[in-house]
């Protein structure tokens, strides 16, 4: 009795002990504060749904839209699925297995084999049913490590699909703002065209009262066809803005081969967040849910290696057996027809010609590569973040000198034209000048869509007010 008790006390001892490195989660240096003057800044507790700071109806329903219809998303989630299924197998393969087997079989012996008082030369019967108990014992803590694995694992899913979440909402956010800057320049050339051929009308009365010459008929002429030139690639790109948007929203092929329409919402309608989340540098490796997937991934081949590892001792298999056996169905489950057994069984390698060196020294090399993810998404991260700062600081920037750029030819345009009707300079110039408005303007639109698309860049690159532990 006491070396039974001596050796489950050793086997405890043993199954509590887990092969391979712990996981230590990974401190990297970071900065304080982020470099230069930082925007305006709030908590991220109201930041869960960032997207509606820009008090856009139409943007806030295809965002809404794509959560819940996005194909990708849809993948993401179902492996989510996949990786709680796999922990929960990890999990139950660490508890024993009861199965129940029956079997029922009806034979001729020959006589040849054995004599006729043991049923030679005669057919038989025999029914069984029993019931088999099976337990694997953790000696190396191989199943330990299995179970940290797929823990990690789904910690990795359920980090990534977070990640592609918040990817998918910023595609759709700036392609939204691309869409309506897009239309916005087309809504300017068009605007642009009808003023270039009134132009043309009245230069035309001009030479006709004698007041003009040919010059200025072909330049006006000229500028006309130079601005409907750009028209046609204009119309694509607003058509494949939308193509684009629709996809993102899930929509379906019906209604991408007809009209899309998402409202007729305007560029200078949507409204610029004046405040943005406070994240600071230490605490963006746990707002990033890249960043945090990376990490789990660096877990799950940390425990990898010890899986690896155990493989190498051997195993420890526990069965029981307990049941009925008869030769007919009627006596089953008689005293006599009862049957049991216990028995154990110890199996490792002995020679496997580097079969679990090879196992290890992969699962090693795993590691390493994670190791070295890991390290390479934070440094993607705060790369990221520092330009998306940058960007943010910029357009601002880039706004306001657009802006006056605008203004200033806007009055330069207006003194052009008292000038030309006085007679004082050419059409030329006139022509120069309103060309000049053109470019401006379409400047302007596209610098107020970089300065929404820096927005969204930055809540992006600082997790998009996402906060979540497992």
């Amino acid at each position: 009795m006491r070396k039974l008790t001596v050796l489950a006390a050793a086997i405890a001892l043993a199954s509590g002990c887990a092969m391979g490195p712990d996981y230590r989660a990974q401190a990297p240096e970071l900065p304080e504060q982020w470099p230069g003057e930082s925007p305006q800044t709030q908590t991220t507790q109201d930041w869960q749904q960032w997207w509606t700071r820009f008090e856009d109806p139409t943007l806030n329903q295809l965002v809404s839209r794509s959560l819940d219809d996005n194909l990708s998303l849809r993948v993401q989630i179902e492996r989510i699925e996949q990786a709680r299924a796999e922990l929960g197998l990890s999990k139950a393969n660490r508890w024993p297995s009861l199965s129940a087997q029956a079997d029922a079989t009806r034979a001729l012996t020959s006589a040849e084999v054995a004599p006729a008082v043991q049923g030679g030369g005669q057919i038989g019967n025999q029914f069984s049913v029993a019931g088999v108990l099976s337990y694997e014992l953790d000696l190396w803590g191989r199943l330990a490590r299995e179970k940290e694995a797929a823990a990690a694992r789904l910690a990795q899913t359920i980090y990534g699909t977070e990640a592609v979440r918040l990817n998918l909402i910023t595609e759709v956010v700036t392609t939204y703002f691309n869409l309506r800057a897009a239309e916005q320049q087309l809504q300017i050339t068009r605007d642009t065209i009808a003023s270039r051929e009134q132009t043309l009308e009245l230069e035309q009365l001009r030479y006709d009262s004698g007041a003009s010459d040919p010059l200025n008929i072909r330049q006006a002429r000229a500028e006309l066809e130079t601005t409907r030139a750009q028209l046609p690639l204009q119309v694509q790109q607003v058509h494949e803005l939308r193509s684009a948007l629709a996809v993102l929203a899930g929509y379906e092929p019906r209604a991408l081969i007809g009209a899309l329409n998402f409202g007729d919402g305007k560029l200078s309608d949507i409204a610029l967040p004046d405040s943005l989340p406070t994240v600071l540098p230490s605490e963006l490796l746990q707002r990033r849910p890249d960043i945090r997937a990376s990490e789990a991934n660096l877990k799950a081949a940390t425990a990898q290696v010890g899986v690896a590892q155990a493989q190498r001792f051997p195993s420890l298999n526990l069965t029981a057996l307990g049941g009925s056996a008869a030769l007919d169905a009627s006596d089953l489950f008689t005293a006599p027809a009862e049957m049991w057994s216990v028995g154990a069984n110890l199996a490792g390698p002995l020679f496997d010609f580097g079969r679990t060196g090879a196992r290890v020294d992969s699962a090693e090399s795993q590691l390493a590569q994670a190791q070295s993810n890991y390290q390479l998404s934070v440094i993607s991260a705060f790369k990221e973040t520092r330009d998306a700062l940058t960007l943010y600081r910029t357009a601002d920037q880039r706004v306001a000198a657009v802006r006056r750029q605008t203004q200033a030819i806007q009055e330069t345009l207006e003194l052009a034209q008292l000038q030309y009707d006085a007679g004082r300079i050419g059409f030329y110039e006139l022509l120069d000048a309103q060309r000049g408005l053109l470019n401006a303007q379409l400047a302007l639109s596209q610098a107020l869509s970089n300065r929404l698309t820096a927005s969204a860049t930055l809540f992006k690159t600082m997790g998009g007010g996402w906060n979540h532990s497992l």
